[in-house]
Parts: C-alpha cells; sequence; structure tokens
C-alpha cells in the first residue's frame, strides 16, 4: 500500500481567501495527513471583482475572472510548496474547488478557476468541477465533504457530528468513521457570510468580525431574529444547500437595515446575524438530529466545528449555549487547524476521482446514486 502526495485547493463562499493543503492520503486506508497547509487572503479589489462577477458579470467579465482565479490558485499551490520545500514533481494530482459564483440547488452550480491555467502552471494534473456531475444526477451539489467526513473524521466507536462554518454552515451526521449507512449531511444556511458582510458595510477595512468582538457589544434585536428565523429555507427538510443567492450581500443589506429601522445600532446588526446563525444551526441539529445519540448507551453525541466561524468566539459560545447539553468541540482539538478542513477533504475527493471511486454521499446531496465526480484536466 502507497501513500499519495495531493494538494487540496478552497475558496469558499465566505470569500476571505484561498486554502491550500498539502495531503499525504493513504491508498485504500481511507486516512490523510495534513503535510502543510497555507491561505492567502485575497485583497478588497481580488473580493470585489468576485462579488461584481456574482451580481452583473458579462460573459467577459466571468471569463477574465475564470483565467484570473486560476492564476491565482496556481501561484498559491506554488507557494505551498516553496513553504513545504516539495516540488510540483512530488504531486500526484490538485483538486481545486474552484470560486463558487453561482449555486442554485437542483438546477446549476458553478466555480471559477480554469483548471488548464493551474495544469499549466504547475505542471500537475488538476481535478475541478466537483458538483457539477452531482447536480446532473439529480442532487443538489452540495454539500461534498461528508464522503470526506465519514471517512476521515467520524469517531472510531460512536456516533460525532460535523459542523463546518464557513460562508454557509453544514453539518454531517456520521454514525462512525468509514461508515457511510445512516450518514447524512446538509447545509443549515448562512455560516458567516452575512457576519462578514454587514461588518465589511460597516467598515470596509475588516474582512469579518474579528473574535466576534463587536457582536459581544451589541445585542440581537429579538424581533427580527425570530422573523429571520421564520425564512422557509430552515424548515425544509434535508437534503438541501443554499449559497450566497439566498444569503448573500442582499440579504445582509436587509438586515443591517431593518435593525437600524427598529433603532438598533451597528454592533447590535453584528449581533442579530451572529445569533442567526448560530440559532439556525442549533435548531437544525436539534430537529433533524433527533434520537441520533453517541453511542448505544444515550451518551449525547459531540458538535465538532471547523471553518472560519469557529475562530468567532461570540458565535461559537451562543452555539454550545443554544446546544447544550450537547458538547462542542473544536476540530483543531481533535485533528489539525480546522480551516484546512475543506482544502484536505477535496484532496481526498480528488483521490476519489482519480481512482474511478465515487465521491458524493446520495443521502446527503439527494442525487440518483453514488457518482464519480470532476474533470480530470491532465499536466
Amino acid at each position: 500500500m502507497s501513500d499519495t502526495l495531493a494538494v487540496g485547493v478552497m475558496s469558499g463562499t465566505s470569500l476571505d481567501g484561498i486554502s491550500t493543503a498539502l495531503v499525504r492520503l493513504r491508498d485504500g486506508a481511507g486516512g490523510a495527513e495534513l503535510v502543510a497547509f497555507r491561505q492567502e487572503p485575497y485583497s478588497s479589489a481580488e473580493r470585489g471583482a468576485i462579488i461584481d462577477a456574482m451580481a452583473r458579470g458579462t460573459p467577459k467579465d466571468v471569463a477574465f475572472l475564470h483565467v484570473a482565479l486560476g492564476e491565482r490558485f496556481a501561484a498559491a499551490v506554488l507557494g505551498l510548496l516553496a513553504q513545504a520545500r516539495a516540488s510540483p514533481k512530488d504531486l500526484s494530482f490538485i483538486a481545486s474547488h474552484g470560486q463558487t459564483i453561482w449555486h442554485e440547488p437542483g438546477r446549476a452550480t458553478f466555480q471559477l478557476g480554469d483548471a488548464a491555467v493551474l495544469a499549466e502552471r504547475v505542471g500537475v494534473r488538476v481535478v475541478s468541477d466537483f458538483r457539477a456531475r452531482d447536480v446532473a444526477a439529480g442532487g443538489q451539489g452540495a454539500p461534498l465533504v461528508p464522503l470526506a467526513d465519514v471517512m476521515l473524521f467520524g469517531h472510531e466507536q460512536h456516533g460525532r457530528w460535523l459542523l463546518n462554518v464557513g460562508g454557509m454552515a453544514n453539518v454531517t451526521w456520521v454514525p462512525r468513521r468509514g461508515v457511510a449507512e445512516g450518514a447524512f449531511a446538509f447545509d443549515t444556511g448562512p455560516g458567516v457570510a452575512v457576519i462578514d458582510a454587514i461588518t465589511r458595510r460597516l467598515d470596509p477595512d475588516a474582512p469579518y468580525d474579528r473574535d466576534g468582538e463587536r457582536a459581544r457589544r451589541g445585542r440581537p434585536v429579538a424581533k427580527l431574529l425570530e422573523e429571520l428565523l421564520a425564512d422557509p429555507y430552515f424548515d425544509q427538510p434535508p437534503p438541501k444547500s443554499t449559497g450566497r443567492e439566498r444569503f448573500g450581500i442582499d440579504y445582509a443589506d436587509k438586515v443591517l437595515a431593518r435593525v437600524k429601522k427598529a433603532g438598533g445600532s451597528d454592533n447590535d446588526a453584528i449581533a442579530t446575524a451572529t445569533a442567526l446563525t448560530a440559532e439556525s444551526i442549533g435548531r437544525a441539529i436539534a430537529r433533524w438530529g433527533e434520537g441520533r445519540r453517541g453511542t448505544g448507551d444515550g451518551e449525547i453525541a459531540e458538535v465538532v466545528i471547523s471553518g472560519g466561524g469557529a475562530k468567532n468566539p461570540a458565535l461559537v459560545e451562543r452555539l454550545a449555549a443554544k446546544i447544550q447539553p450537547r458538547p462542542v468541540v473544536l476540530f483543531d482539538q481533535l485533528f489539525f487547524d480546522g480551516e484546512a478542513k475543506e482544502a484536505v477533504a477535496f484532496a481526498f475527493l480528488g483521490m476519489q476521482t482519480v481512482s474511478g471511486k465515487p465521491g458524493n454521499l446520495p443521502a446527503a446531496t439527494g442525487a440518483r446514486g453514488p457518482r464519480v465526480l470532476g474533470h480530470i484536466t491532465p499536466a
């Protein structure tokens, strides 16, 4: 049994930047070791270009951004390899998720970041466009991380929830590591996308609410929060997924305006968005996870949290209070830096693709069955 060295590249809905992970994958054993991890933040101009392409991009704008992001991803991979003192020739493949600019569940999902540019610049084959095949097979195209959750991050003896709070938040129930039967997953709703968008509106130089400081200084507007939680998405049963098309900048602007109309402060708006994320996650786990316990003796399964939201103490504390006595554990404490998790997961999914194995979990996406995902661009 041999090991495979690969790079996973992730640029998520939070639009905070590019995550690259150098990963050693154990063929046939379902294991993944994080060798090196690097994050490169987007500049405000880059973030603005992506947001503009989402909102009103012309075909020319989208085409140019597709190539520019391919160049950006290639530079990020080369930066990671330099940091790790590794060479492109050491890699079996690069797995690139791309930057989602449109995700309409069950109809279309579209990611930018030209794989041809990435393959050309780095000289390594590239696996990309993971979501489209699942959508073609009748699925949501998301979440796709659940198979990695099952194979890599479940508990060896009992059930565990794996929660990733990126731009959107998604949760996976894993009965036991390596056991896909009974596993399921879905997007709970907004993660940090609404919090970040309101924070950036109020302070263009602030990429996010650092350490949840502004949320702590504000108070959620209770009546508005309940109205926001009445959104039909939250009552929709899994499988389901969502994105910035629903919980994005326009949505954040409306929340900010309604807080102001109710007499709330800037910090109250950030506190309301933070509470919306925590409450929607907590309600989803309570509702759709009813009866799922850690072990046969009634132990309550833990929730392991990763992603940018895990670095926001105000959000984590509010979530922990919402779901008690269910314990909340930081992914970092069990594995590695939780912000690397999705890049590692896509490296794992890339391995599935090059091995001709399915990468989706139909119970999570609603696809008609398991599918080999993505396109392979030769070196």
